[in-house]
């Protein structure tokens, strides 16, 4: 029997579960993206999506739920919620999900204000920035001291992805790590991009 919370049906008809200990706001997150919290493993979704806060680390129940969809290749996103006013920072969060999930990979990284909260994505594919501050978010090619800070970050996204092809995500080769920040929907949008890009349920 499942022990998953409802939130509101997403229009693409997807079976989407989250995952995380509360800290990290999955209710919330659910909500957002149209999905279910689960308390167990979800051997029929279509995306599983695990949320992490930095400061709370990673719970022993949220790793064991990770394995145990090791074994149906579910596609899975780690998204990165509480970065606001927080020491530890998106890049600590993902170093930690690679440690106790299994490698994931950071196509986009956080930009901050002067005050230290997030404000805009860079995205590393291409180096485009998507900034939270205008609503709706506007898009822009980043600047050249942009372009050295992720420089090496980049060139790492390059070297996990180089032998993946476009249906890595969709086939749970690859997982992918995303920021967001459900104030000013920083990552949101992306989360919803991955979520259209899987095949619909039959």
């Amino acid at each position: 029997m499942s022990t998953s919370t409802s939130a509101p049906v997403n229009s693409s008809a997807k079976k989407i579960h989250v995952y995380g200990h509360v800290s990290a706001s999955p209710a919330a997150i659910a909500n957002a993206l149209g999905g279910q919290v689960a308390q167990q493993a979800e051997s029929d979704s279509d995306l599983a999506i695990f949320a992490i806060n930095p400061s709370a680390g990673i719970d022993s129940h949220t790793i064991s739920l990770w394995q145990e969809l090791d074994d149906y290749q579910i596609p899975r996103i780690v998204v990165v919620n509480g970065l606001e006013g927080q020491e530890l920072d998106f890049d600590d969060a993902a170093m930690l999900a690679s440690r106790v999930f299994a490698q994931v990979v950071t196509p986009y990284l956080v930009l901050h204000k002067d005050d230290g909260e997030p404000a805009a994505l860079i995205r590393l594919k291409d180096l485009q920035i998507i900034d939270y501050t205008s609503n709706p978010p506007s898009l822009r090619h980043c600047d050249p001291e942009h372009e050295e800070l992720v420089r090496e970050f980049r060139e790492e996204y390059f070297e996990q992805t180089s032998e993946m092809d476009d249906g890595a995500f969709a086939a749970g080769i690859i997982f992918p790590a995303i920021p967001i920040n459900l104030s000013n929907g920083i990552g949101v949008d992306v989360v919803k991009e991955y979520i259209e890009s899987l095949p619909s349920s039959s």
